[in-house]
């Protein structure tokens, strides 16, 4: 699940972070989070990359601190953009949460089912410039293209968000 798309060094490059128990994805509780599996998500978000012309890396870790480690690396290799699906990061990554806080690039989150129809508010989720749920993976799709609308739009001056 560790792979780049191929496209030019000119494209943006996006990092798609898949948080805990998503390399289980298809598997476990189908009724709630669907039946395509990781590997197929994987394939959908790398057609999407060659359609549109972007880098996307995918990256999917159990481990928080592994999370942390690789974000860092793709600043070094000049990351414009994160997506992620935090998983239970969300309820209290605080280590994730100072790491958002030190980048200065445009996070998106992500996650497959309605959050807030479960009473959950992510405590990342301030630190996004959106969040996009309860479209299913499909919510994967549209958080790219959101990310990859701010990135553009961002550098037009007459489009600066505040």
């Amino acid at each position: 699940m560790n792979t780049p798309a191929t496209a030019t060094r000119a494209a943006p490059r996006i990092l798609l972070i898949q948080g805990p128990n998503l390399n289980y994805l298809g598997k476990r509780q189908p009724e709630l989070y669907g039946t395509t599996t990781a590997a197929e998500l994987d394939a959908m978000v790398h057609a999407h990359a060659a359609r549109h012309g972007y880098v996307l890396s995918t990256f999917q870790t159990n481990t928080e601190g592994v999370a942390l480690d690789r974000i860092y690396e793709e600043m070094e290799r000049g990351l414009d953009g994160l997506i992620m699906n935090p998983g239970a990061w969300s309820f209290e990554g605080s280590a994730m949460r100072f790491c958002l806080m030190s980048i200065d690039r445009p996070y998106v989150e992500v996650h497959i089912r309605n959050q807030y129809q479960m009473k959950h508010v992510s405590t990342l989720a301030d630190l996004a410039v959106g969040a996009v749920q309860g479209f299913g993976v499909h919510s994967y799709l549209l958080g790219l293209d959101a990310l990859l609308h701010h990135l553009q739009s961002s550098t037009h001056p007459l489009c600066k968000t505040p």
